[in-house]
């Protein structure tokens, strides 16, 4: 069972964030001409909708077992997406994104059809090892890119692109129909309880925080997974095989080293592990932050010592009468930085002379201008390896988050874990749209890195107020085990 879910997850995902490699192939080839907002749009709306209905599937799987839920979802969301294959408009692929968006539902029915087969003490585990299926973004931005060019004989026939999703709603009939035929269906223990009763555990404050947890882990995973395409084509010129290749360093360590992280939050406590998650995350985004650039500003220029006339003006010198005046020139320097492999911000100087022969000058007056000139290479490879890396980081954090939930929340698994699933899969939806706006307003590609910076302050600084107070509350003899009462 576990490992049906996990394919099943798997597939349900890559078609989910399928949008990121198709939207960035339809626009650099000009079949339709969106702007940043509006891939932002068509991005983020298959998440909405599979992060909205994740509670009510949920509930649907605690209610009815997960056989028959994974299977109604595979061969549901098979139609919309063959149905994108006819799309010609922008409204098309709304509405198309809003049909197979229900492919995100799958973790919600996974995590309760996952958690119902195992004892407590395996539910780390076991949900890290499903939580693996997050892996089918990087199939995605890995297969589908080489496929994109198959199909269109790298760009000459770029129709031929309509062929993708109707691959993709193939695999998933043949995921519906391998799951009716092998898997086994179980219900949780407790059953005929009302929606209301169901409903019960939303109260807790505590699910709150772990749906914002998850928004940081989770939602900003998704998000990147698809904005990490056009972000590699537009910052550093990268083709679209070579961005999904890329892409797939963020998504594939993420999804595999979530196992591992269920492992980490079973032996250390979950709290342990997200403390560390956030301060991670902060460091990285920071880094992560700061845009590849090229600015001048004014620098050390030089004055006339004396006043006279100008008789002489070239690159290296200025001559006022007999004054010599040595002048730092820019030909010399390096004027094509980006045939280096540069880790740190590089710094130039020169002078321009701001006078000509014959001129009068004042003593004070200026003769050449200084100009400085700071450049950060923001260098591919060490950027995609912090992409890497944060991305094994909020897959560890993924796999922490739903550790908590089994044991608060044992028999409202599916619900509960619906809940902040809807959360944080509203941050997949969410952020590609903040990151059309913030590029918009801003002009920067880095500040997308900018917000989850800020998110990762806000989630470790919750977690921090929280423990600081269960540390007041608590009995001493109780008071380093928080991750109960965290």
């Amino acid at each position: 069972m576990l490992f049906f879910n996990t394919l099943a997850f798997t597939v349900c995902f890559a078609v989910w964030v399928s949008n990121g490699v198709m939207i960035t192939f339809l626009v650099d080839n000009d079949v339709f001409n969106w702007d940043s907002v509006q891939i932002g749009w068509l991005m983020g709306i298959p998440i909405l909708t599979g992060s909205i209905f994740r509670l009510p599937m949920g509930m649907l799987t605690d209610k009815f077992g997960g056989k028959w839920v994974y299977s109604a979802l595979l061969f549901f969301c098979a139609v919309p997406m063959f149905l994108l294959s006819y799309a010609t408009t922008y409204w098309h692929f709304v509405l198309a994104g809003l049909g197979y968006g229900m492919a995100g539902t799958g973790f919600a029915i996974g995590i309760a059809n996952t958690s119902v087969w195992f004892p407590k003490h395996w539910q780390g585990r076991a949900l890290g090892i499903f939580g693996v299926g997050n892996a089918g973004a990087a199939v995605t931005t890995l297969l589908a890119p080489k496929i994109l060019q198959i199909l269109t004989n790298s760009g000459d026939f770029t129709e031929n692109w309509r062929m993708l999703p109707k691959l993709y709603a193939l695999v998933l009939v043949v995921m519906g129909i391998l799951f009716v035929l092998f898997t086994e269906n179980k219900k949780h223990a407790i059953q005929n309880r009302t929606t209301r009763q169901l409903l019960q555990p939303l109260k807790n404050i505590r699910v709150w925080r772990f749906g914002l947890y998850y928004f940081l882990v989770f939602g900003c995973f998704v998000a990147f997974s698809q904005w990490l395409m056009p972000y590699f084509v537009n910052v550093y010129g990268a083709s679209l095989v070579i961005a999904g290749l890329l892409t797939s360093l963020f998504s594939l360590p993420s999804g595999v080293i979530r196992a591992l992280g269920g492992w980490m939050s079973d032996k250390w406590g979950a709290r342990q592990v997200m403390v560390w998650v956030f301060v991670l995350s902060m460091l990285c985004s920071f880094f992560l932050s700061v845009p590849r650039m090229e600015i001048y500003s004014p620098g050390k220029g030089i004055m006339a010592a004396r006043s006279g006339i100008v008789r002489e003006v070239s690159d290296t010198h200025i001559r006022v009468d007999v004054k010599h005046y040595k002048i730092l020139s820019k030909s010399g320097l390096n004027q094509n930085y980006d045939e280096n492999f540069l880790i740190f911000p590089t710094k130039d100087q020169w002078q321009e002379p701001v006078v000509k022969v014959g001129d009068v000058v004042k003593k004070k007056q200026l003769l050449a201008k200084g100009v400085t000139r700071i450049y950060f290479q923001a260098n591919l490879w060490i950027f995609a390896f912090l992409v890497l890396f944060i991305g094994i980081v909020w897959g560890i954090g993924k796999a922490g988050v739903y550790r908590f939930i089994p044991d608060y929340f044992p028999n409202e698994v599916g619900v509960v874990g619906g809940m902040v699933g809807v959360i944080g899969g509203l941050g997949g939806f969410i952020c590609p749209i903040l990151f059309g706006y913030l590029l918009k307003w801003t002009g920067l590609w880095t500040s997308c890195w900018m917000l989850m910076l800020v998110l990762s302050v806000a989630c470790h600084l919750w977690m921090r107020s929280t423990v600081k107070k269960l540390t007041k509350e608590a009995a001493p003899e109780i008071a380093g085990d928080f991750d109960r009462k965290s």
